[in-house]
């Protein structure tokens, strides 16, 4: 009876940890078998999908139509959060029906964007024309930003404590 209420809250504690950050409703409706590649390559195609793409935001504007967000794809880990590489796939747009604060959805901010793709938007971008995949929002997740890592040069906040952290231990002895 005792290793079977040690299990409870390891369970617990576990599925506490599985919270997903877009609604199991739209997630059922998401196609997993669209690969980001695929969008990028011909929106068209794939019109009318229901997909769920992770990024970092680049800059975003309030136009007549919505709240356009400009997107650099990521890679996503198993919370969907964009991961930390220096590899993408492509910029998309993502078009929120309504009114978003372009200070809170600002450059750098990490996303999930779950939508419906509705073709295509080219863009200038730089001297070039890029051929932008729109997708319409249906849910938006913004990240806390992560917190730095503090680095001391040593665990204490005076080096004295330990003089073998200082450079000059010798004197101590």
């Amino acid at each position: 009876m005792r290793k079977f209420l040690c299990i409870i809250p390891l369970l617990l504690c576990s599925l506490t940890g599985c919270v997903h950050v877009i609604s199991m409703d739209l997630r059922e409706k998401v196609d997993k078998n669209i690969s980001f590649k695929e969008i990028i390559k011909d929106p068209d195609a794939v019109k009318g999908k229901t997909v769920l793409i992770s990024g970092v935001i680049l800059g975003s504007r309030n136009t007549k139509e919505g709240t356009l967000i400009e997107i650099l794809q990521k890679p996503a880990d198993l919370e969907e959060r964009p991961k930390e590489v220096y590899r993408s796939d492509g910029r998309f747009l993502a078009l929120y029906d309504g009114y978003l604060d372009t200070e809170i959805y600002s450059r750098g901010m990490e996303t999930a964007v779950a939508g419906e793709i509705t073709g295509k938007r080219i863009l200038p971008l730089d001297e070039i024309e890029y051929s932008y995949p729109l997708i319409l929002i249906k849910e938006i997740h913004l990240f806390k930003p992560k917190k730095e890592e503090m680095s001391y040069r040593t665990p204490y906040p005076y080096w004295y404590y330990q003089p073998y952290y200082c450079p000059y231990w010798y004197l101590w002895y």
